[in-house]
């Protein structure tokens, strides 16, 4: 990985990092008409802009992100826009992959992959299975995603174990989610200025941090990642306790 010019802002060793950081990479539809370009050349420009994203998170030591990608409600979508963003995320695997395999990301896939055409659905396969024992990142790909349709999958799973209701505990649930085994998201960001959730990881993110940004996602670069995490710092986090009763 190229190393950070020395006069690029730099991490305060007195910051606690998140382990976990979710980003919702919105506005690439926007960045493009201000630019006169179709929205797909947006989306592609977002996915190029993974890139330092993910060098910035292995620079600042975080060791999950999670990526929103593609929505369950994306398939609502204009057919062409749907048809181009499978050819963009199958480009990314061909162009990325053995790079990323290559620094130690690990790519775990979150959501369905029914409904994705076999060519791609493939490749996501080929990448989980490859990256599966490298530790060094963890990539999420949430990809035909949606929070409240994975919690319905986890109640799904659990029926079908048959486990008694009185024995469903929240770590049941947490067992059956796709992020079993990982810690929640210590920070959710969202780019282009947007405020809201947009169904994304409704279970995991219940006590993180959430950081909103007016900078659209092609333009979401390292020195904003920094910005995020000196905003993290500045919180008090805690969990639905008082930590000093006299407040």
């Amino acid at each position: 990985m190229p190393s950070t010019s020395p006069t690029a802002p730099q991490l305060d060793p007195q910051w606690e990092v998140p382990t976990h950081v979710a980003i919702i990479m919105d506005g690439n539809g926007r960045w493009a008409r201000a630019r006169n370009l179709p929205r797909l050349a947006g989306h592609r420009a977002g996915t190029e802009n993974l890139r330092r994203v993910i060098r910035a998170c292995v620079e600042f030591g975080i060791r999950y992100l999670t990526i929103y990608a593609f929505s369950t409600e994306n398939w609502a979508r204009p057919k062409e826009e749907v048809e181009g963003l499978m050819e963009i995320m199958e480009e990314f695997i061909d162009k990325e992959l053995d790079e990323l395999d290559e620094e130690g990301v690990q790519i775990r896939h979150l959501g369905r992959l029914d409904g994705i055409r076999p060519s791609l659905k493939a490749k996501i396969r080929e990448s989980v299975e490859r990256t599966q024992h490298n530790q060094r990142l963890v990539l999420n790909v949430a990809f035909n995603y949606g929070g409240r349709d994975e919690i319905v999958q986890a109640v799904r799973k659990i029926v079908r174990e048959g486990i008694p209701p009185e024995q469903i505990t929240e770590e049941t649930i947490e067992a059956h989610l796709y992020t079993a085994g990982m810690p929640d998201p210590d920070l959710v960001i969202r780019t282009s200025g947007e405020i809201r959730t947009s169904n994304f990881l409704l279970w995991q993110a219940a006590y993180a941090e959430w950081y909103f940004t007016p900078v659209f996602w092609p333009d979401f670069g390292r020195e904003h990642l920094l910005e995020a995490i000196a905003d993290y710092n500045r919180r008090e986090r805690r969990f639905g306790r008082v930590l000093d009763p006299d407040e």
